[in-house]
């Protein structure tokens, strides 16, 4: 096993903020790992330290002569006046770099200097590698190659710098939350591709299916403690829940003989003076185990929804355009009714913030109506979060909304122990905003957002920078939250959780209801697919110039074939069927759910292979 890069012993503390302290851990080549860690505990940060961006204050990190690394960090600064194909071939990689003289010999116009840079591509061979560059900014929907990074938003930014580590082809690959402004087409692109690079993986993601099917092995930062786990995702859950439990029994213990011995060791020194050393010594191991902290802790949201009436929302028939621009929202009805949990899916830019947007009456619709019913509260969670001031404190960013919290059943909270509720302990209350991680900041966000009780929420990428205990929560809240949902996510496992019903975003504007979760919606278009395909094969088959021969004859054998055949596409059509009931209903376990979607493709694809031999037998049966 070769060894890439050995992190011994590392500590990283801002100002009175102790982000980790003394960890070690290491990473060997063809490692494909994910990072797991509550929010604030310095992931980032330690991604940083490991590409040499930042420093540790203690310990060292060690790598492999002569490895490459790619970083694609949260916040990625580019040049403003580089084009995107520039910016792309950024890179001391020796291909690259003829792939970048080539391009700008083309723009150039200079004969000569096309000439000499179309000989250095044919002695690098560098022509696939062009097409291959080109193709993964077309993946992330960058087809403008000549647009200048300066007027590209930040999910472009984002986009583009994921594409320049990628077309790199580092030996190691470091990614913190690449699925982050990713649709749900990219994030599938990117996790076949994840899965064939040859590059060593080590990333931050909060997306759990992402996470099963590019990683093999997770590692966990938690009190200062790295833990490694060799499976996926559900057999983390399993084994972390198994050792949070020993953990906590052994403090249990602990306490119990910790305070048996305290009442020993308060006695007389006369009384204990012919008392072993050993048991002495003992006593000081006993209190440093029972005086850790069980990290168990877990956030549990529990605040009062406010009573829902009969009219809740009604759309009818909206429609919005910008000038210049493809009609965004075409011509859409929907009328809400209580306990509705909808998610909103589609690729980016073609309109799902702007529905929220004109839901919340931030932006007018060009024409249609929206009617609100008078006991909807809504909630509203933006993309873009709310203006947090950094010169702020928590304590007043929460007592600037409500003093008091009304939570389930009656209680009430202050604004300082709603705070603990949500993950805030004592200290971190008069902390600066600006102290704050993304993923706290984002927590503190949702915490402004549901203190106000509403009975409707509108949430747009509430996944974004949470971490996943947090996800888990959060899930479990709305999947009993009795009000209304839409959610705009482009996390598949959340989609998955929290929604019933799907508003599906197709060109020109128009939103299709699909009834179901966004395993099933993707099962249901993978096999509209599929039939599309089969029947233009079916279409193209009669016009294919076949060579004369002898046709066949329909057997005995033939016949048993087609029949056994025709059985288990029956078969075949009925456990899909049975899946997709089972994926929607809302009852599977983690790990279940992961495995239902695993053998539903399974299915479609046996389908598949099945149908077409079935097409091939019917054709003989008939000639």
């Amino acid at each position: 096993m070769i060894s890439y890069v050995q992190v011994e012993n590392i500590s990283k503390r801002y100002g009175d903020v102790l982000l980790f302290d003394d960890i070690s851990f290491g990473i060997n080549k063809d490692q494909k790992i994910a990072l797991i860690a509550k929010n604030g505990v310095g992931k980032s940060t330690l991604l940083n330290i490991i590409a040499k961006i930042d420093t540790a204050d203690g310990g060292r990190v060690t790598f492999r002569n002569d490895i490459s690394i790619g970083y694609l960090t949260q916040d990625p600064y580019f040049n403003p006046e580089n084009t995107v194909i520039e910016q792309a071939l950024e890179s001391a990689n020796e291909v690259i770099a003829v792939i970048r003289e080539y391009e700008l010999s083309i723009k150039s116009g200079d004969e000569k200097l096309m000439q000499d840079a179309m000989i250095q591509m044919d002695a690098k061979q560098a022509w696939d590698f062009d097409i291959k560059i080109k193709q993964i900014l077309s993946q992330l929907n960058l087809n403008n190659f000549e647009a200048k990074v300066g007027v590209l938003s930040g999910g472009q930014k984002k986009r583009l710098a994921l594409a320049n580590v990628l077309i790199n082809e580092p030996n190691l690959l470091i990614l913190d939350e690449p699925t982050n402004h990713l649709d749900m087409d990219m994030i599938e692109w990117l996790e076949v591709y994840l899965q064939k690079c040859k590059s060593t993986l080590l990333m931050v993601t909060h997306d759990r299916y992402f996470l099963d099917r590019v990683c093999n092995e997770i590692i966990e930062l938690d009190n200062n403690i790295i833990y490694p786990y060799r499976g996926n995702y559900a057999y983390y859950l399993d084994k972390r829940e198994q050792r949070i439990q020993s953990t906590t029994s052994t403090i249990e213990k602990a306490n119990n003989i910790f305070r048996r011995e305290l009442e020993w060791m308060r006695r007389s020194p006369q009384a204990r003076g012919t008392k072993s050393k050993q048991r002495i010594d003992n006593f000081y191991k006993i209190k440093e185990t029972a005086s850790q902290k069980s990290d168990n802790q877990k956030l549990d949201i529990g605040v009062k929804t406010s009573r829902l009436g009969n009219k809740i929302l009604e759309i009818y028939n909206l429609h919005k355009k910008y000038d210049d621009s493809d009609i965004l929202v075409d011509d859409f009805t929907h009328r809400f009714v209580r306990g509705e949990k909808i998610g909103i899916v589609g690729r980016n830019g073609c309109g799902k913030s702007t529905l929220l947007n004109l839901i919340m009456s931030l932006e007018q619709s060009t024409s249609g109506r929206i009617e609100i019913g008078e006991t909807v509260i809504f909630g509203y969670y933006r993309q873009d979060g709310i203006n947090l001031k950094d010169d702020k404190r928590l304590i007043e960013v929460v007592k600037d909304i409500a003093e008091v919290v009304s939570l389930e059943k009656g209680r009430k909270m202050s604004a300082s122990q709603f705070l603990e509720y949500f993950l805030f302990p004592p200290e971190m209350h008069y902390l600066y905003v600006s102290k704050l991680s993304g993923g706290e900041r984002r927590r503190l966000y949702l915490m402004t957002v549901l203190m106000k009780n509403p009975n409707f929420l509108i949430l747009d990428e509430p996944t974004n920078d949470l971490d996943i205990m947090t996800l888990n929560v959060l899930e479990d809240y709305l999947q009993k939250f009795d009000g209304c949902v839409l959610v705009v996510s482009h996390d598949r496992y959340f989609m998955d959780k929290v929604v019933d019903t799907l508003f599906v975003f197709s060109k020109h504007g128009k939103i299709r209801h699909f009834p179901g979760n966004y395993s099933i919606y993707r099962a249901h278009r993978d096999e509209k697919e599929r039939v599309e395909k089969l029947q233009q094969k079916k279409q193209e088959q009669p016009q294919k110039a076949r060579p004369a021969k002898t046709p066949k004859k329909f057997t005995y054998k033939h016949k048993r074939e087609f029949e056994t055949t025709e059985l288990e596409i029956g078969q075949l059509e009925e456990e899909k069927s049975t899946i997709e009931t089972e994926i929607s209903s809302g009852t599977l376990q983690q790990d279940e759910l992961v495995a239902k979607s695993k053998r539903i493709a399974v299915v479609v694809e046996l389908l598949d292979v099945k149908e077409m031999r079935w097409i091939e037998l019917s054709e003989l049966k008939d000639s």
